[in-house]
C-alpha cells in the first residue's frame, strides 16, 4: 500500500530542489527516509536520489567554501596577522557546519537505510549508499587532522571497499558502478596520496567500461558516458600533476573537482 504521507514528502523535495531550497529538501526526505524505514519499504530511485542531491548541495557549498577560506587564510599567514586571525576563525566555523551536515547523513545511512540489512537486498541501492556514506567520510577527512583524520580515512576507505566489493555484479558499465571507481579513486589521489594506485584505478574502471560499451543500456548512456569522461580527465589531469608538480590554483581545484555528482543521475 502507498504511503500518502511519504508521497506528499517526495513531492515536496522535488519542490525544494527546483526553488534550491536545500534545507527543506534534507528535512523533508529525513521524514520520508523515517516513515519508508518503519514501513520496512526499501527507498525507489528517485527517493534515493532526492536524497542524496539534498545534502550534497549542503556539503558542496561548505567544501567549496573551505577551499576558498583556506586558501585566503594561507596567502594572509605573513602578511596581516589580524586578518589572518579572522580567516582562521572563519575556516573552522565552515569546518564544524561541514562535520554536522556529514554527521547528520551518514547517522540517517546507518540508523535508517543500510541496517538492518535484511531491508537492502537490491545490490545497486546497497552500493549507491555504501558510497554515499564512504564520501561523506571523505569530506569530513578533507577537513580533519589527527586522530579524527584517520578515523575519517579508515571509514571512508572501509566503506569504498565494501561497496566495490558488491560492485563486482553490476556491469562494468553501470552508472552507480563507474561513480564508485571515480568517487574511490579520488579518495586514493586526495586523502591517501596513492597516486599510482588512484590512477591505476580509474583507468581500470574506464577501460572495462569501453570493453563492454557495446552493451550500455539506453537509459544509463548518458550519465555512464559523463562519468566514464570524468575518469579520463581525472587520469590526464593527475598524469600531468605527477609529471608537474608545480600545479597552479586553478588546475589543484579542478582536480579536486573531478568527482561524481549525483544531480544528474536518474537512476
Amino acid at each position: 500500500m502507498k504511503n500518502i504521507d511519504f508521497d506528499r514528502l517526495i513531492s515536496r523535495a522535488s519542490l525544494s530542489e527546483r526553488a534550491e531550497r536545500y534545507e527543506d529538501m534534507v528535512s523533508d526526505m529525513k521524514q520520508a527516509i523515517k516513515i519508508a524505514f518503519e514501513d520496512k519499504v526499501e527507498l525507489d530511485v528517485k527517493a534515493r536520489n532526492l536524497f542524496s542531491v539534498a545534502y550534497k548541495n549542503l556539503a558542496g557549498a561548505r567544501r567549496a567554501s573551505w577551499r576558498i577560506l583556506s586558501s585566503e587564510r594561507q596567502k594572509l599567514e605573513c602578511k596581516d596577522p589580524v586578518q589572518h586571525e579572522i580567516a582562521e576563525k572563519y575556516v573552522v566555523q565552515v569546518e564544524k557546519e561541514l562535520h554536522e551536515i556529514c554527521d547528520d547523513v551518514l547517522n540517517v545511512i546507518d540508523s535508517s537505510i543500510l541496517y538492518p540489512e535484511s531491508l537492502n537486498t537490491n545490490v545497486e541501492s546497497k552500493v549507491f549508499f555504501l558510497k554515499m556514506k564512504a564520501d561523506y567520510y571523505r569530506y569530513k577527512a578533507e577537513v580533519s587532522e589527527g586522530d579524527v583524520l584517520r578515523k575519517c580515512t579508515d571509514e571512508s576507505f572501509h566503506a569504498y571497499d565494501s561497496a566495490t566489493k558488491e560492485a563486482s555484479v553490476l556491469p562494468p558499465t553501470h552508472p552507480v558502478r563507474l561513480g564508485l571507481a571515480l568517487n574511490f579513486s579520488v579518495f586514493y589521489y586526495e586523502i591517501h596520496k596513492e597516486h599510482e594506485k588512484a590512477c591505476a584505478l580509474a583507468k581500470q574502471a574506464f577501460d572495462d567500461a569501453i570493453a563492454e560499451l557495446d552493451q550500455l543500456s539506453e537509459d544509463h548512456y548518458k550519465d555512464s558516458t559523463l562519468i566514464m569522461q570524468l575518469l579520463r580527465d581525472n587520469l590526464t589531469l593527475w598524469t600531468n600533476q605527477d609529471d608537474n608538480t608545480q600545479m597552479d590554483e586553478q588546475a589543484e581545484q579542478e582536480g579536486f573537482e573531478k568527482e561524481e555528482e549525483n544531480e544528474a543521475t536518474p537512476y
